[in-house]
């Protein structure tokens, strides 16, 4: 074990309270998870490797730990929604797979192929439009859409990206609502950050902005990169979202007395259930997931293939939305993050974030730079939304329920840089096979999925092959 690693490890136990190597000073057969958390003033202080070590090792303890009843699993009285909700009527069974609980732990439905990877269709989980009322007993899609549980290995770059895309965007158009106000006219500029375009705003100089032209992102132009609807801005928001959802394990920034006037929202006897502390701990360890890579040792012909098919992705119009690799300026993840909303932790909320730099590890220290020194992602996506589905064809639209107002048959476009190791497919993880997907393309993507079917077998053959070649590293 590398010394740092030994130190951070050792750091650990200090910086926990109690000390001891349970948590919160348990023994250490404890079946609990939460414990003490980290004092994160005194592990900012840390050298960063053993900063991300101290916070890996913590977090994932919590994404692998099966909650405990006296520490906080379950809300008899409180529903799944992302505003702090009491249910109608007390629920009979703590566990149901409808509206929650529906997992013990993070890792139940994050286990594929790796822990925080994503799992078939047996994990799926059901989701409401979100906001609040989000409490119902039945399948019908009238009430909730099904969704699979998506990989989050390299989900830190994602964040960065959105978040590097989300402030460029947002300067195009302050620059055009400037520009605007001193010439007296309506200024129009293009939405486009990283090569991705965004379509276009108008700003009048009396103030005024007109958003028709804005195509795949919300009028606030921040892009939200997770979720398969692209509704959550951050890994944080996604993680007090799912803490509360799958565990009914509430967090205090959201379900505490600051926001719902109790400590105990929803009613199960435990008050302050989850900490800012832990919730970092958590959002840490998903931020530095490897990034999804290619496969080692490929067989003569399977390389042979890949190459090919890769140059047919592109030829085929799949590039235009899953693009290849998008440059990231930096590589420093704070958290809280600048994009928080209301019921998560934000930057004024603290007294300076959290900062782990991820090029100190040594997935992102492997990834290609381009000749401005930027690191080049290579998720084959573009944090983009759009429609995936038609009347011809509604297959990737099949759901009856908005999120967030983003309509039902618009999505986010889907990384691919894990595509060999995530079958099977689909929002509701139902598509067998990459073929299978491919071919229930619709909407925006109806030319490039005519022309992979236009193509000979042998050359759908070499596209498979090269998606099949992007694997999560076991």
């Amino acid at each position: 074990m590398p010394c740092w690693k030994t130190a951070a490890v050792a750091s650990l136990a200090l910086l926990v309270l109690g000390g001891s190597a349970g948590a919160g000073g348990t023994p250490p057969w404890s079946e609990k998870v939460l414990g003490a958390p980290l004092d994160l003033e005194a592990v900012a202080q840390l050298p960063m490797q053993e900063r991300i070590m101290v916070l890996r090792d913590h977090g994932e303890r919590l994404f692998i730990g099966k909650f405990l009843v006296e520490e906080g699993a379950g809300r008899p009285m409180a529903t799944q929604a992302i505003i702090p909700t009491k249910r109608r009527r007390p629920v009979h069974l703590r566990f149901q797979r409808l509206a929650g609980l529906d997992a013990s732990s993070c890792s139940s439905c994050h286990h594929e192929p790796v822990v925080g990877g994503g799992a078939s269709f047996t994990a799926n989980v059901f989701v409401s439009e979100g906001f609040e009322s989000a409490d119902f007993d039945t399948i019908d899609p009238q009430f909730s859409n099904e969704r699979g549980s998506p990989a989050l290995q390299g989900a830190g770059l994602i964040e960065l990206l959105a978040r590097e895309m989300t402030a460029d965007l947002q300067s195009l158009r302050d620059t055009a609502l400037e520009q605007a106000r001193h010439s007296g006219a309506a200024v129009t500029a293009g939405l486009e950050t990283k090569g991705v375009s965004f379509g276009s705003i108008t700003a009048h100089p009396g103030g005024g902005l007109d958003l028709s032209g804005i195509e795949g992102i919300d009028a606030d132009l921040v892009l939200r990169p997770f979720s398969q609807k692209g509704v959550f801005g951050s890994l944080r928001q996604f993680t007090v979202n799912a803490l509360n959802h799958h565990h009914g394990i509430q967090a205090i920034e959201r379900f505490g007395t600051a926001w719902t006037g109790t400590p105990d929202f929803d009613e199960d006897g435990i008050g302050d259930e989850i900490g800012a502390a832990d919730v970092t701990a958590l959002v840490v360890w998903q931020a530095t997931l490897a990034a999804p890579s290619r496969k080692q040792d490929l067989p003569d012909a399977w390389q042979q293939a890949a190459t090919r098919g890769e140059s047919l992705f592109a030829e085929s119009g799949c590039a235009s939305c899953h693009i290849p690799a998008l440059p990231l300026k930096s590589a420093v993840f704070r958290d809280p993050g600048p994009i928080e909303t209301a019921g998560t932790l934000r930057e004024a909320d603290v007294e300076a974030p959290l900062e782990i730099d991820l090029a100190a590890l040594d997935f992102v220290k492997a990834l290609p730079r381009d000749a401005d020194g930027n690191i080049l992602v290579p998720l084959f996506g573009d944090l983009k939304r759009h429609r995936i589905a038609d009347v011809q064809d509604p297959t990737l639209g099949n759901e009856l329920l908005g999120q967030r107002f983003v309509d039902r048959d618009v999505f986010l476009t889907a990384e691919l840089w894990g595509a060999g190791s995530t079958a099977p497919y689909g929002h509701r993880a139902d598509l067998t096979s990459l073929d299978e997907v491919i071919r229930a393309h619709a909407g925006d993507a109806r030319t490039a999925r005519k022309a992979y079917e236009a193509l000979p077998d042998e050359d759908r053959e070499a596209i498979i092959a090269f998606l099949r070649s992007l694997e999560i590293a076991q």
